[in-house]
């Protein structure tokens, strides 16, 4: 994370020192880094230059305005799983042309939405997804690209709850029943068969699974033209992982990945096409935003017990339900780092649960009113966090050099029970 460091003994973003930060907003609080977050696009842009590509962020991440509205400025368009995640994109300045709908249960009103939008294209996941994209744009007088999200059956080797690629799973059609069901979308009469689409898992550390996947997706486009269905796009998903800090393997370079999937694609439509190119898309998501961004969080209590050694947070896992969720290890750093012997601590919320836990022994020197950052939050922060204990949401900040916006201020308890009505 290289926005995010110590200058004269204290955690900066930026030019900005954190402390400041949780000084004038509190915590919790997400600060992200726009430097970091423009770095980060433009890894995947950069070797993209020149190119028919598209490089589409997977806004389920953190879907901020700020952060759309930067992305939108640099060029992006948006993956998304929502009416409302559309009606972000074009509230964000983002343009409906260059947004991607993917998600398993598009509802008719997000069908009508999408259409009367002009979005780029929907991504497919089953046949009756086909049948309602077709009967809803036959009722509105018009024709919805479509591309199917086809499964692979490649092992990504990640949490379970983010492999998406695998038979078991609930996404995308099965690499065996993609060619009939191709058959299908292009037999139905209201549907404009564009491209194909994949997404195999995400933090993936290893570009190996996405190549092996590019593979199988080049191999079913060869047959689909020998049947005289021609797509117009390639969409090798998201999924490439970021450091959280664990001293693992590094995740691969961003600019490595896209060159290799480039290279594969060239050598492939050389041979086959005459060197004719076809749209490459990337849905990228968690390596954009993830380690653009920190939770700060101030310690409330320190509770040693007979086992454990408890540092109680003013953060809660419904702030970040990353480690509960996913038993993910995300680093902690002190915002400004005390001299003295360290204790072994658990790091627990003040939600009224067992599993409200954000890091496990971790070894800090700490006391009451200190503020912590949980590193590498920026993606699945947020966009995750719930209202349980009505507990309001935290406040989000954007650093741009040694400028602070505070892009989302924090919730207050009346806002959460306002839409409620008590009965008489």
């Amino acid at each position: 994370m290289s926005q995010f460091s110590y200058q004269d003994g204290a955690l900066h973003a930026e030019s900005v020192p954190l402390a400041d930060i949780a000084r004038q907003f509190g915590t919790p609080t997400y600060v992200y880094s726009k430097a970091q977050l423009l770095q980060n696009f433009r890894g995947y842009a950069k070797p993209a230059q020149g190119r028919d590509a598209l490089v589409c962020y997977a806004m389920k991440a953190n879907s901020n305005l700020a952060i759309l509205d930067i992305l939108a400025r640099e060029g992006a368009g948006f993956d998304i799983v929502s009416g409302g995640e559309l009606l972000r994109v074009i509230a964000a300045g983002g343009k409906p042309g260059k947004v991607i709908f993917s998600g398993v249960g598009k509802t008719v009103a997000e069908i009508e939405l999408a259409l009367d939008k002009g979005i780029l294209c929907f991504n497919v996941e089953s046949i009756p997804e086909l049948h309602r994209i077709n009967d809803v744009a036959g009722r509105l007088g018009k024709r919805a690209p479509v591309s199917l999200r086809v499964n692979p059956n490649v092992d990504p080797k990640t949490h379970p709850y983010i492999a998406t690629g695998l038979k078991a799973s609930k996404f995308g059609v099965a690499f065996s029943d993609a060619l009939d069901t191709y058959r299908t979308a292009a037999s139905l009469p209201n549907l404009e068969v564009v491209g194909i689409d994949c997404h195999i898992g995400s933090q993936l550390l290893d570009d190996a699974p996405l190549l092996e996947a590019l593979d199988k997706l080049i191999e079913l486009i060869d047959t689909l033209a020998a049947e005289g269905i021609h797509l117009h796009h390639l969409d090798v998903g998201g999924g490439l992982g970021i450091d959280y800090g664990t001293g693992d393997n590094a995740p691969v370079a961003i600019g490595d990945y896209v060159s290799r999937v480039f290279a594969r694609v060239d050598a492939w439509r050389a041979e086959k096409y005459e060197g004719k190119p076809i749209k490459v898309i990337f849905e990228p998501g968690r390596s954009i935003v993830g380690n653009t961004g920190v939770l700060l969080m101030s310690v409330e209590f320190l509770k040693p017990g007979e086992e454990k050694n408890f540092c109680v947070i003013d953060a809660a896992m419904n702030d970040m339900a990353r480690p509960a969720l996913y038993q993910a290890w995300m680093d902690v750093k002190p915002v400004v780092p005390r001299d003295g012997a360290t204790v072994t601590y658990d790091l627990v919320g003040p939600v009224c649960e067992s599993g409200d836990w954000l890091a496990r022994d971790r070894e800090l020197a700490v006391e009451p009113g200190d503020v912590l950052a949980m590193m590498a939050s920026g993606a699945y922060g947020f966009t995750m966090a719930s209202n349980y204990n009505t507990r309001g949401r935290a406040a989000e900040v954007l650093v741009d050099g040694d400028k602070v916006h505070l892009i989302r201020r924090r919730e207050n308890p009346a806002e959460l029970f306002a839409l409620e009505t008590i009965v008489d």
